[in-house]
């Protein structure tokens, strides 16, 4: 993953990858992976997504990992919480009731620091990642998870029509990175209204991972 093409993104507000409601298959599926309100999800990649503000009203925790630091600042500041901040080894942790999110690499996340986690909501860190960098980060994301069950959100089109991010990762991607951990369900997939960017058609998938 290229830092500073997402730093750049942040300082340059290009960031038309935040979306401006909680995703339709977040609220729609989560259920099916964390049913007990407290319980503690990881949300990997997490920029100042709207996602998280629908978490916690739900009553889940929240841990994330984030690479920008004003994308975090940000997220305090529109949920209206002051948060504590401190390093974390060569991180920051930025914390408050019911929420933690981890600032730098996301692969100098250990499980140790995560702590508890009963689920993951990857929306945008996967499809995120070139495909020379997927195979480290899957696994890199059961380690500290414990293996915790899934639900991941991926896109597929024609990968030649648009370079990406986000990139295209197909079932049987999904597959080769998660076969080996987990039970692959896909739950849902829908046409991209308007298309990618609007400029190729996709068709945006949710999945359901569950622990074998």
């Amino acid at each position: 993953m290229d830092a500073e093409f997402w730093h750049r993104k942040w300082q340059d507000r290009d960031i038309g990858f935040h979306a401006p409601e909680a995703n339709p298959l977040l609220v729609g599926h989560f259920s099916r992976i964390a049913a007990r309100r407290g319980a503690r999800v990881f949300v990997p990649l997490c920029g100042k997504t709207l996602d998280i503000h629908w978490l916690l009203a739900q009553g889940y925790r929240v841990v994330g990992a984030e690479l920008n630091r004003q994308a975090t600042v940000e997220l305090f500041s529109e949920l209206g919480v002051e948060p504590e901040i401190a390093p974390a080894g060569g991180l920051e942790h930025f914390s408050a009731e019911g929420i933690d999110i981890f600032v730098g690499d996301i692969f100098d996340v250990s499980r140790r620091l995560v702590g508890e986690v009963d689920a993951i909501y990857d929306r945008a860190a996967l499809v995120a990642l070139p495909p020379e960098m997927r195979e480290r980060y899957t696994a890199h994301l059961v380690e500290i998870s414990n293996g915790a069950p899934q639900l991941l959100i991926t896109f597929e089109y024609d990968q030649a029509l648009m370079p990406g991010p986000p990139f295209a990762v197909s079932g049987e991607e999904m597959a080769q990175h998660y076969g080996g951990n987990y039970s692959l369900e896909l739950a849902d997939s829908q046409p991209v209204p308007g298309g990618l960017k609007g400029r190729c058609a996709a068709t945006e998938n949710a999945w359901i991972l569950q622990g074998k």
